[in-house]
């Protein structure tokens, strides 16, 4: 079966995961996570692309980013791609590709779907230095994080705002929300109601948004036409 295309959505956020290759780590310290920050804050305003929030862990890259156009993100991850790995491997006396394959990607409808899916990622890490949560609940700014305006809209005061945002990375998603969010990301699969997934097909022709259900299309039977009696 043919790869589907990627499904990329500009204006709207995008959940994005990417993977270390055969499991290996992505991140040993915290200067690798410096250093792929900075290849972020380098790379993500000259391509129009908004960082909301990410999550640098062992294993994985997870991020939630804005692109202004149909290109930004993947020429965003591909140019961090190329700077972080080939220091990374420099540090840690390796060769080779760091990564399982490409990026993955779901865009994400606004609202209460987009600040669900920012308190996940924000909360991935019991560290809030590894994800952007530390910033967004220290309310230190910072050139590549953008706070979306359903962030804004939890309190007048950043008090406000920081006591409801840590009480929704206390409760977090379940485990079954956590599990469909991330089987849409790495599917590359929209997350979020009808309206989004109606602006992506008016995009994308027919590619589908959602996995369809498992087993075979259920076949049409032509209606019956009675034989007149003589």
């Amino acid at each position: 079966m043919a790869r589907l295309p990627r499904l990329v959505l500009p204006g709207y956020a995008h959940c994005v995961v990417q993977r270390g290759h055969g499991g290996r780590p992505v991140f040993v310290d915290d200067a690798d996570r410096d250093a792929y920050l900075e290849a972020l804050r380098s790379h993500a305003g000259d391509l129009g692309v908004q960082v909301l929030a990410w999550a640098l862990l062992e294993e994985r890259v997870m991020l939630l980013a804005r692109p202004k156009d149909a290109t930004g993100l993947s020429a965003l991850m591909q140019a961090v791609g190329r700077r972080y790995v080939s220091a990374y491997n420099r540090r840690q006396g390796l060769t080779g590709s760091l990564w399982d394959g490409r990026f993955r990607c779901a865009p994400v409808e606004a609202g209460p779907t987009l600040l669900d899916l920012l308190a996940w990622v924000d909360g991935q890490a019991a560290n809030p230095d590894h994800t952007s949560a530390g910033l967004r609940l220290a309310g230190k700014p910072d050139a590549l994080l953008t706070h979306p305006p359903e962030f804004w809209a939890l309190g007048n005061t950043p008090f406000e705002r920081e006591a409801a945002y840590k009480l929704r990375l206390a409760n977090g998603p379940s485990a079954a929300q956590a599990a469909h969010w991330m089987r849409s990301a790495l599917g590359g699969w929209a997350i979020g109601a009808a309206p989004l997934a109606a602006n992506a097909a008016d995009k994308h022709g027919e590619r589908p948004m959602h996995p369809r259900a498992p087993g075979r299309p259920r076949k049409r039977l032509a209606p019956k036409i009675g034989v007149p009696r003589a």
